[in-house]
């Protein structure tokens, strides 16, 4: 693609050299350029592209854009005010608008995001419509599973990732939208058809100043969906969540909305459910009539996912009886709520619950199992939100019967300094300190009896533990298997 084509979107401050020169392609991470490369410089949290224009030059870039008044005299150079949002438009340029050709829906909010998108694809496929999805658990393009990098990646491998499920023949994409990648213009110039809210509760703010601001920084998933030029754009929303309360106050004149939660108020209304070890089913009203829903997913929380995917699914087009029956055929989610085979009389569950709300409700959800002792193995990251660490503590504190602290992803900080924080938020003395994750999994599998829960909480479908220096290779539901491959069997009793 010539320069000049390339840069027509471009808002650019001053422009030295020429744009008569074939770009072969766009790249932002100096290590990655080819010869006739154009390289963005980006500012990141540790690492400024711009200290790196040399090098790209020097592997054979033609082309740089920055932000900064002087970027290369060996390059055309072009000035922006905004490198993330230029290359946000580079890259829809240079693949071609896929998300024109596609119906993109995208799901944003604290908790539920994974699940929702997972549900969602699951409805539109069993309908017979290809849908790629891109999340935290992992990218699916067509037939092919790619490991997730991020929940939501760079603009630049987010857009070409979607001109690949055009060419696998995809007709929509479902794509988890964090509010980091919001903040960051990563989802820039995507023309979405459907926006999803879940609801929204303390997390990343370390990342972002306050609340407010986390919400505002979610909000630009729907403020997108107002400038999309597509037809037939709609919002769903949780109307139980406050937050959600205010995207329709905010938002509501100018998209259509479909309400989903457990309130009178709601399109999309749960009623009557019930929950057991083999899943959920609740009363459905919708579009005037009522369904019974069956969904082989546990917890109050998975009604509020499934509401948001049949919404969605149902503006998309489908009808709301074939995806009710689709539903009760959902596939397991990795990492939420994912029950571990175990062929004892005891339950073992992993989940990706990181938040004091998300732990909170699957602990609650445990709960409803009724089961005789829960034991709760959990952490908190480090280099995040310390201030949500005494709060899980407390959660763990409450509801849990017997609880382990022990180490999530400590990355540069101490680990017994983040499981001390954890440790204030209890005011019992139901709980040990194992650091070692390994140790504190195998150790409370090996307590656990008959009718017991044992929930490992906090990495889920993640299979690494992330240390300072450097990275392991650690997955709670193998690690979990393992220890129950070494926990005795419960052998019959016999006699009085």
């Amino acid at each position: 693609m010539q320069l000049a084509d390339l840069v027509q979107r471009l808002s650019a401050k001053s422009i030295h050299g020429s744009l008569d020169r074939e770009i072969t392609g766009v790249r932002y991470d100096s290590r990655r350029v080819t010869p006739g490369n154009l390289f963005v410089a980006v500012r990141g949290t540790t690492f400024d592209g711009h200290s790196f224009i040399e090098q790209a030059v020097d592997k054979g870039a033609v082309a740089v854009v920055g932000e900064r008044a002087a970027l290369s005299q060996r390059a055309t150079a072009i000035v922006v005010p905004d490198s993330r949002g230029a290359l946000a438009q580079l890259a829809a340029t240079f693949f071609g608008d896929p998300s024109r050709k596609l119906k993109m829906i995208g799901v944003t909010g604290t908790n539920g995001k994974s699940t929702t998108t997972f549900l969602i694809k699951h409805l539109l496929e069993r309908a017979s419509q290809s849908t790629g999805l891109i999340g935290t658990v992992q990218y699916e393009v067509g037939e092919r599973r790619l490991p997730a990098s991020r929940t939501t990646p760079e603009s630049l491998d987010l857009q070409e990732l979607l001109l690949q499920c055009v060419e696998a023949g995809c007709r929509n994409v479902v794509i988890e939208v964090s509010s980091h990648a919001l903040s960051q213009g990563r989802a820039n110039e995507i023309e979405f058809d459907i926006g999803v809210f879940t609801n929204l509760t303390r997390d990343h703010l370390d990342f972002h100043n306050g609340m407010k601001d986390y919400f505002l920084a979610k909000a630009r998933l729907f403020e997108s969906l107002r400038q999309s030029q597509k037809k037939d754009r709609k919002a769903i929303v949780n109307i139980d969540d406050p937050y959600g309360q205010q995207l329709v106050a905010r938002f509501g004149r100018d998209l259509p909305i479909i309400s989903y939660g457990m309130g009178a108020r709601a399109d999309f209304r749960a009623s009557d459910f019930k929950v057991d070890m083999n899943g959920t089913s609740y009363r459905l009203d919708a579009k005037d009539k009522s369904y019974l829903v069956r969904l082989p997913l546990i917890g109050r929380f998975n009604i509020y996912n499934s509401l948001a995917a049949l919404a969605a699914a149902h503006a998309v087009g489908l009808d709301v009886r074939n995806a009710v029956l689709a539903l009760a055929k959902a596939p397991q989610i990795p990492g939420r709520l994912e029950a571990v085979p175990a062929k004892r009389k005891f339950q073992v569950f992993v989940d990706y619950a990181h938040t004091d709300d998300a732990l909170l409700n699957v602990v609650k959800t445990c709960r409803d199992l009724n089961p005789n002792r829960l034991i709760l193995v959990f952490g908190c990251g480090g280099n995040r939100d310390r201030a949500k660490r005494p709060l899980m503590g407390a959660v763990a504190d409450q509801y849990a019967d017997y609880a382990f602290i022990t180490s999530d992803n400590p990355r540069k900080e101490d680990p017994e300094a983040i499981v001390r924080d954890v440790e204030t938020g209890f005011k019992h003395k139901n709980y040990e300190k194992i650091v070692d994750r390994k140790l504190a999994i195998t150790r409370a599998i090996a307590m656990a009896q008959p009718r017991d829960i044992v929930l490992i909480a906090g990495k889920g479908h993640e299979k690494y533990q992330e240390f300072s220096d450097h990275t392991v290779p650690f997955d709670d539901v193998e690690t979990a298997a393992r220890a129950l491959e070494e926990h005795p069997v419960e052998l019959p009793r016999h006699g009085p």
